[in-house]
């Protein structure tokens, strides 16, 4: 490849990357990191920046970190810290050991750099409430109004400080804040708070401190200390980067990180803020996090998304500087197209109705040989019993059919997937109305599904045996939204007035063939003419197993909008 065609296929970030190491910047060494708040659980916008700083660190042989921004202890957990590191785990395949930092490692550090500021007459102890400092902070036109501690002595606010961070203040009293500029028409720089009082009990540190770094004077912080050549973050802290150069440029002897912006993910049919998210948990609308109709990392993996599905869909849309919204059906045929290369065939039936094959020996049983998966010849074959009565779906028969219904109707033949050739010859049905059982006869010359005479048929449905089914619960999960942007800001509605009522759809009865029994959580199967599906991690037992559609075999969604 030339290096003009090398480049051309380069996302923007890359071309940076590949610049700097040309010209020797940071010793020619990169390095990314991944700075999640331990506050909710990871989406699929945060699988985009995992796998462009992963990917990046990975591509140019550099160093990667998870880094927690453990910094507001009224709203971390844990649970989302252990949640985080598997999420990651996943989507990378690569454990995180060893690579695992948090901002709390740094308090100290950080705390001196905040007294360094106040020294130099950078910072100041501020006793506006958050209410006041909101009203203060002016217009576009007009600058912000100043607090008194502006005009205090670097010494009285050193000890104002000291005595923030020895508890001599309640919550809320005071705050350290930057001495930048009140009038500046960027609002970030109107002297911005670097620290709070918050006495809530941290996760790791316990009690040890009353005082918290901000997100924007932290940021930056953990950046050098960790030496990231690279600092990755999405467009809307664009406005955040003079004030991160800021505090860095006002700083002795620090090493200087610098940082990008990029488009997040925004995806149709869903929401990605995590307050909505966390109201359609507490509302019960749905599950939990793991939900499989959220667009969650942990809800993708119940629901049977693979790992190299989403990281290459996070690939297909690519890295670029505006924001868009990118069609779900992008991410859904990034999994059909791993899920047909990896998914074991398997035949289910999730709406039965019994054939009986009257000509067929009441007594007998074959096993009949079936493919595991036609895209990969290694998968093998297995056996699958057939006998007089099967399951077939309800769907399959039609009694008084139209034209091109290539199905069971009588007097139409079919392939039975893998076994005979069958003619439909009737049905039974019940006092109401409603088909119990459709007859059929078989042609034993057509074994395997292939006739010897040469004749052909051009319906092929699948079955499974009544004498040997596995009872299971499917569930049929769809688009969590039935609108495209359902929190478009233009919209006076309410998001949630646009939930899909046909979301989840469960079927309790559902016939499967013998051998899905010893299935787990890991494997993934097509269920042929059906869709791709998985066992639920959650809820399947061995006594009542339960199976989740990934995704259909094709968009229907679209279809049916069609």
């Amino acid at each position: 490849m030339t290096n003009e065609a090398h480049e051309a296929h380069l996302n923007f970030i890359e071309q940076i990357i590949e610049d700097d190491i040309k010209a020797g910047k940071n010793g020619g060494q990169i390095a990314t990191r991944f700075p999640p708040e331990p506050n909710g659980y990871l989406h699929i916008g945060h699988a985009k920046s995992i796998c462009l700083n992963f990917g990046l660190a990975k591509k140019y042989n550099g160093n990667f970190t998870l880094r927690f921004d453990d910094t507001n202890p009224s709203k971390e957990e844990t649970e989302y810290v252990e949640s985080i590191i598997e999420d990651v785990q996943w989507i990378t395949g690569e454990d995180m050991t060893g690579k695992i930092r948090y901002a709390s490692d740094y308090f100290e550090q950080m705390y001196a750099w905040a007294e360094e500021l106040i020294k130099k007459g950078l910072a100041y102890v501020c006793d506006q409430t958050p209410d006041e400092m909101r009203d203060n902070r002016g217009t576009p036109d007009q600058p912000m109004k100043p607090s008194a501690g502006r005009e205090f002595t670097p010494e009285k606010n050193l000890d104002l400080f000291r005595k923030m961070r020895a508890g001599e203040f309640g919550e809320g009293e005071r705050t350290l804040r930057a001495k930048i500029d009140p009038a500046s028409p960027n609002f970030n720089m109107r002297d911005p708070v670097m620290y709070r009082i918050v006495k809530s009990e941290h996760h790791r540190t316990g009690k040890k401190w009353l005082i918290y770094p901000m997100y924007d004077w932290a940021h930056g912080l953990e950046d050098s200390i960790e030496h990231i050549t690279h600092s990755i973050c999405t467009l809307e802290f664009e406005h955040h980067r003079p004030l991160y150069d800021w505090f860095l440029d006002n700083l002795d002897g620090i090493w200087r990180p610098h940082q990008y912006e990029f488009a997040r993910l925004n995806l149709t049919y869903t929401v990605m803020s995590k307050r909505k998210l966390l109201e359609l948990v507490k509302g019960g609308l749905i599950s939990g996090w793991n939900d499989p109709r959220m667009p969650t990392i942990c809800g993708f993996r119940r629901r049977g998304y693979t790992p190299e599905a989403v990281r290459a869909f996070c690939k297909e849309i690519g890295v670029a500087k505006m924001n868009s919204i990118i069609d779900v059906m992008k991410l859904e045929n990034a999994v059909r197209e791993d899920l047909n290369k990896r998914a074991l065939r398997r035949m289910g039936v999730l709406k039965p109705v019994k054939l009986v094959i009257s000509n067929y020996p009441d007594d007998k049983t074959e096993q009949l040989e079936a493919v595991n998966n036609p895209e990969n010849e290694a998968d093998g074959t297995r056996f699958v019993p057939f006998s007089k009565v099967l399951y077939i779906e309800q769907d399959d028969f039609m009694e008084n059919a139209p034209k091109k219904y290539y199905r069971l109707t009588p007097g139409q033949e079919v392939r039975l997937r893998y076994a005979y050739y069958v003619k439909c010859t009737g049905c039974v049905k019940d006092a109401g109305g409603s088909v119990t059982e459709v007859h059929c006869e078989y042609d034993p010359a057509t074994r395997g599904g292939t006739s010897a005479d040469g004749r052909r048929v051009q319906g092929t449905i699948h079955w499974v045996s009544a004498e040997y089914a596995l009872n299971a619960e499917v569930r049929l999960y769809d688009r969590l939204f039935t609108r495209e942007n359902p929190d478009d800001p233009q919209d006076a509605a309410d998001y949630k007035d646009y939930l899909n009522s046909d979301s989840l759809q469960i079927i309790s009865d559902a016939k499967l063939e013998p051998g899905l029994a010893d299935a787990v959580s890991t494997d993934r199967f097509q269920f042929e003419r059906i869709g791709y599906f998985c066992i639920d991690s959650a809820d399947s037992k061995p006594s009542q197993l339960v199976f989740n559609r990934t995704v259909s075999l094709r968009d229907s969604w679209a279809k049916m909008n069609k």
